[in-house]
């Protein structure tokens, strides 16, 4: 088992990393959390792994920290969640969203991400909210509690996203500003003025 590689990065792609280690190109499949964490072409890496080796092939998929693999390792745990899905998974929002987003039993949110069902999102949330620790994320968990109008921050999503910021993105922000049943209208005017782009 390949724990982790140590090289030079030689090419970067949406979900891709070819990485050199000592004259050899490994090729692995990082999710795009990973991709935005790592140095320029170039510049040396320590990357942590995981090693899938199947019928059709051997695969290594790569995370910037061991934070992102454990929650990889959880996913995969996951009836239906296999190792391609879990980087999608891994890519559609950050460690500490989905880590919320899972505790809170949020399979709307989930199922936004691409290629990531309904029911497979509510067994991740099921099978996983009790394996998750919310201590690293008590900061955003805060912006989850109380009342909020479903119809509003779906409304106020779609604006978010009209303007510009991606899907999950504006549903994060909708969903945090949404306390005491606010409208859509008033979501959107906090969500904006918190907005760093």
């Amino acid at each position: 088992m390949i724990s982790f590689l140590l090289g030079i990065i030689e090419e970067k792609g949406e979900n891709s990393l070819i990485l050199d280690v000592n004259g050899v190109g490994y090729e692995l499949t990082i999710s795009s959390n990973t991709l935005s964490a790592l140095p320029l072409n170039g510049e040396t890496v320590k990357v942590y792994t995981y090693m899938a080796v199947r019928e059709d092939g051997v695969f290594l998929f790569g995370f910037s920290s061991k934070e992102e693999r454990e929650l990889f390792y959880k996913l995969i745990s996951v009836s239906g969640v296999g190792p391609k899905m879990a980087i999608a998974i891994l890519s559609g929002l950050s460690l500490s969203d989905l880590t919320i987003a899972i505790i809170q039993e949020d399979s709307k949110l989930l199922s936004k991400i691409k290629g990531l069902g309904k029911k497979t999102a509510e067994r991740i949330c099921l099978e996983l909210k009790d394996k998750l620790s919310v201590a690293s994320s008590n900061d955003l968990t805060s912006q989850f509690e109380g009342d909020y109008n479903e119809d509003a921050v779906q409304m106020a999503t779609d604006t978010l996203i009209s303007l510009g910021i991606n899907k999950n993105e504006a549903y994060m922000l909708a969903r945090a500003n949404a306390q005491n049943n606010a409208t859509a209208e008033e979501i959107i005017s906090k969500a904006l003025r918190g907005y760093k782009g």
